[in-house]
């Protein structure tokens, strides 16, 4: 795959990764509105891949704390706050893992990637989270996350399987929802992004493993630099912001931008 169609595809899923504004469908759009070849799988486990990387090593504090209490869990005690957090961040990530298999299995996932649906879920969602953002309470914390709100957060999380909703926005929306403040809602947010993140690679890697050849596995080398840089970069710009800034501006991209391939799938 040539150089700079690596970068491409590994600076636009570095970026919208993390930012409320569906990486997914910006990559799905990519080969469609510029007659690009599609990237492949070996290419989408890489970038992932670089993702993780990169909130893992911005939260690292928190990851440190939930793999240090892993052991506990499993041991059937929850009595320390590493314990607390990996108990709900596995929670978090059931229903997203289920609804994940069920549409992949059944193939419905194929069907959901179209213009008109990214446009959809651009617009409506985008308002969404509007909405929440504008009337949502902020008083409350991300230490304070608990099994029932990882429950429901789960729940939102598993709607951004749809194309152009969002990871991170959709969970951003409802942890905005439930009274979190911006910041807390996106630090749940990206910490949740970590097993869903590795299910998701995982899913595409066995394949991609057996399959890979020299050139690919080079390919997907480069392409996870630049996505663990951009996203990175990413994570870092909107945890700076939300001290003084809302969603709004991630909601107007939202909605130009699902106006216009609206507009574009109908015409």
């Amino acid at each position: 795959m040539p150089l700079y169609h690596l970068l491409l595809v590994a600076v636009i899923q570095g970026l919208t990764e993390f930012l409320p504004v569906s990486s997914s469908g910006h990559l799905i759009l990519l080969p469609g509105l510029t007659g690009m070849q599609d990237q492949g799988q070996v290419i989408d486990v890489a970038v992932h891949v670089g993702t993780l990387g990169a909130v893992v090593l911005y939260f690292r504090s928190d990851v440190r704390r939930a793999l240090g209490g892993i052991p506990r869990l499993i041991r059937g005690k929850v009595d320390t706050q590493g314990a607390w957090l990996a108990l709900c961040l596995g929670i978090a990530t059931v229903p997203v893992v289920i609804v994940g298999l069920i549409l992949k299995l059944t193939g419905f996932d194929d069907a959901l990637r179209s213009v008109a649906v990214i446009g959809w879920a651009m617009l409506i969602f985008g308002l969404v989270l509007w909405w929440a953002d504008q009337k949502g309470a902020t008083d409350r914390q991300a230490a304070q996350w608990g099994i029932r709100d990882a429950a429901i957060l789960g729940l939102w999380q598993a709607v951004a399987l749809i194309p152009g909703t969002s990871r991170s926005g959709i969970t951003i929306t409802g942890a905005r929802h439930l009274g979190y403040a911006r910041e807390d809602a996106a630090r749940i947010a990206m910490l949740m992004s970590i097993p869903t993140i590795v299910a998701s690679a995982a899913l595409l890697g066995v394949e991609v493993v057996m399959n890979a050849d020299a050139a690919a596995a080079r390919d997907g080398a480069i392409a996870a630099v630049f996505a663990f840089l951009s996203a990175l970069l990413a994570l870092w710009a909107m945890m700076r912001l939300l001290r003084t800034v809302s969603f709004t501006p991630y909601v107007v991209y939202r909605v130009i931008l699902g106006i216009g391939l609206l507009i574009w799938a109908y015409s």
